[in-house]
Order: C-alpha cells, then sequence, then structure tokens
C-alpha cells in the first residue's frame, strides 16, 4: 500500500509541476502582450523592468494555474492508471480506491491551503506591485480620477465608489457625502446608475452628469428618499489628496478588505433623533443596516471569492480522479480537454457572482460557493460508483 501511495503521490506531484508551469507561462504571455508590449515598442520599458514584471505576475496568476493544475493532474495520472490497467489490478490485490487515494485528497487539502495565502495575501499584494510598476512606467498621474473598483476617500467630505470607468463614462456609482456645517449628522447618499465624469481645467473641479439619481437622507424622524432623471455634481480638484495609486478591492490582500468594510461602515452612521419612539428607532437602524450592507458589498463579494476559490484544488481533485478513471485514457490532450470544459463550469459561477457583486437581492456572495458545492457532491457520487465499479 505505501508502494502505491508513494507511486500516486510522485505521479500527481511531477504532474502538477508541470501543468502549473504551462498554465502560468500561457497566463503569463496573455498579460504581457496586453501590458507590456505596448511598452517597449513605445521605450517606455526595458527588459530589466519586464523581468521585475513577470517576477511580480507569477504570484498572481498562480491563484488560477494551481487548481486548473491540480485538476488537470489528476485526470491525466489517474486516466493513465486506469487505462494501464493499474487499478484493475490493485483491485484483483482486495485495494479500494478510496484507500489508494489518501494522499491525493491530502495533496489537494494541502494545495487549498497554499491557494488560501495566495489568495489572501500574496496574489494581491504581487498585484498591486506589478500595477505600481506599470503605472510608474506610463508616468501616469492619479491626481483628481475616480478609479473603479474601489471606495475614493481622496476628496474631503466625500467617499466615492464606482462600479466600472470606461474612459470617464461611469456606471454603479456611489456617492457618501458629509456635511459637517449642518446641524444633521447623517450622511447624504446618493446613488447612480451611469455617469459621465468631466474634468473642469478653468475651475480645477471634477464635474459629475449623472442619470437615474437617487438621494437617502435622514431629517429627524424620516428618511428623505429623492429620485431625479439626471443631476450635476462638482467636486473641487484642488482638495484631492490620492498621490498614490489605489487598488482596487479585487487588489486588496485580506487584512486590507475587512480593514475597508470596517472604515465604510464607520463612516455611514446616522445619529439618534431626540424623541424618537422605538419602532421609529428600529426603523432607522434598519435602514442604516441596509446602506452599510450595501455600500460595503462588494468587498464582502470579494472577500467570499478568495474563500470560495480556495476550495477550488479540493473541489477539482474530487472531481478530477473518477473523471480521470471514466475517461480511461493515457492521452495528454484528452485530460487538458477535459480540464479546461471544467474549469469553464466552475469559473462561470466566479463571473456570475463578481458581476453581480452591486445586486444584495441575488446574494452574490453566496452564488460564488456553488460551484464547490456541485463539484464536491458529483466527486463524492463519482467516486462512490467508481470505488464499487460501476
Amino acid at each position: 500500500m505505501k508502494t502505491l501511495h508513494k507511486y500516486l503521490a510522485r505521479q500527481v506531484l511531477a504532474s502538477l509541476s508541470l501543468t502549473v508551469l504551462v498554465f502560468t507561462l500561457v497566463l503569463l504571455v496573455g498579460n504581457l502582450l496586453k501590458e507590456i508590449l505596448s511598452l517597449l515598442v513605445s521605450g517606455q520599458a526595458h527588459l530589466s523592468l519586464m523581468a521585475e514584471a513577470v517576477a511580480l505576475l507569477v504570484p498572481w496568476l498562480w491563484v488560477y494555474a494551481l487548481p486548473m493544475g491540480l485538476l488537470t493532474a489528476t485526470l491525466l495520472t489517474f486516466g493513465r492508471f486506469s487505462a494501464d490497467q493499474e487499478l484493475t489490478a490493485a483491485r484483483a490485490s482486495g485495494i479500494s480506491l478510496m484507500s489508494l487515494i489518501t494522499p491525493i485528497l491530502l495533496i489537494s487539502l494541502a494545495c487549498c491551503g497554499l491557494s488560501a495565502w495566495i489568495n489572501l495575501q500574496l496574489g494581491p499584494a504581487s498585484r498591486v506591485a506589478y500595477l505600481n510598476l506599470i503605472n510608474h512606467a506610463r508616468s501616469q498621474v492619479t491626481r483628481g480620477q475616480l478609479p473603479e473598483g474601489t471606495n475614493i476617500r481622496d476628496f474631503p467630505g466625500y467617499l466615492f465608489y464606482i462600479g466600472k470607468n470606461r474612459n470617464n463614462y461611469l456606471s454603479d456609482v456611489w456617492i457618501v457625502q458629509f456635511d459637517k456645517n449642518t446641524n444633521n449628522p447623517n450622511p447624504l447618499i446618493t446613488r447612480a446608475t451611469s455617469g459621465q465624469l468631466e474634468h473642469d481645467e478653468v475651475n480645477q473641479q471634477l464635474l459629475l452628469h449623472l442619470t437615474n439619481v437617487v438621494r437617502t437622507t435622514t431629517v429627524g424622524l424620516h428618511d428623505i428618499v429623492s429620485s431625479f432623471k439626471s443631476m450635476d455634481i462638482a467636486v473641487d480638484a484642488k482638495a484631492a489628496t490620492n498621490q498614490v495609486f489605489h487598488p482596487k478591492i479585487s487588489d486588496m490582500t485580506y487584512g486590507q478588505l475587512c480593514a475597508e468594510i470596517q472604515n465604510v461602515e464607520s463612516l455611514v452612521r446616522h445619529a439618534p433623533t431626540p424623541g424618537a419612539t422605538a419602532a421609529d428607532l428600529q426603523a432607522q437602524q434598519h435602514e442604516l443596516r441596509q446602506q452599510k450592507n450595501d455600500l460595503t458589498l462588494p468587498a464582502r463579494v470579494e472577500l467570499n471569492r478568495r474563500f470560495a476559490f480556495s476550495f477550488a484544488s479540493f473541489s477539482f481533485a474530487l472531481i478530477g480522479i473518477p473523471l480521470g478513471i471514466r475517461v480511461h485514457r493515457r492521452e495528454t490532450n484528452v485530460g487538458i480537454a477535459v480540464a479546461l470544459l471544467l474549469a469553464v463550469g466552475y469559473y462561470s459561477f466566479i463571473l456570475l457572482g463578481m458581476s453581480l457583486s452591486a445586486r444584495p437581492e441575488f446574494y452574490p456572495q453566496l452564488i460564488l460557493w456553488v460551484p464547490n458545492f456541485i463539484f464536491q457532491a458529483i466527486g463524492v457520487v463519482l467516486l462512490w460508483r467508481a470505488n464499487r465499479g460501476f
């Protein structure tokens, strides 16, 4: 049994090393062609910068290459193990499939731990360092910009969140405005489905032309909600304090995401209204919790994505082992094709959940866990059937 365990573990680890290397190179070439090649052609980058960019990109690419590599490794190893009749010989010796795959499942759990560290810390930190390197090479000035996918607190009295920013055409815009010059301590929350950002160089202002606007604030005992087809908001660009690159929520580490959630929750608060009834206070608290949940939803969705994605290696191993036995082929291209199909199915749920990160009514943070449950359930059933010889 020890000999079989060592044999299978060596086969999986050897295949894992090779497949991770291949997937890393493929993803690396795609990113380099997209972001580095233009800098090299324009003379804004040199070979030493390219080497540094590669070193910073690799840990971030491992987020995707490691689970994919393990899935392909299990498909290839157990496909060959079955095609060479080695599984039949093991069964004839009285060894069950479940006892054979114990070291492989332990390897997958170790990959889950490594994936968690890469997802939560190493990958985002490397990605931010890489983007800083690229931005420095391009000599971009970030003063007075509104980057997408992050909470922006660079303008005194404002908190901005921009879902998408495509050449200053905005979508899913949140603006939390704090006015210390009035007696109302509650923030004015503005949300717009779309808008356009314009730079007024003469007056040194940022002009936001918003459409489909809803504004919410609390005055006394009442929440006041106003709707507008369009609205213009001017922000003093001279007051901008952003001098460094601000990472997107998708590029933040675990600690930064937790701090981001706490910071937003501490900013959005309502002062208790004197003389309010218990029912009024309860309604205000419910509205406050809803506003906090809506503003922190992108960060909470990203956290769930990181944790859910960390279990992809275990899910892929559970389904890859029995599928490799069923495919019963030695060819490498067959295993890679099956791995790609499974990965597309898995990542489609991830993409769906991330696309709904601004729609709390669809519970996007739960959608991100669906592929793990599906793959693990199917994997357990297939393993049970394969163990019984079906």
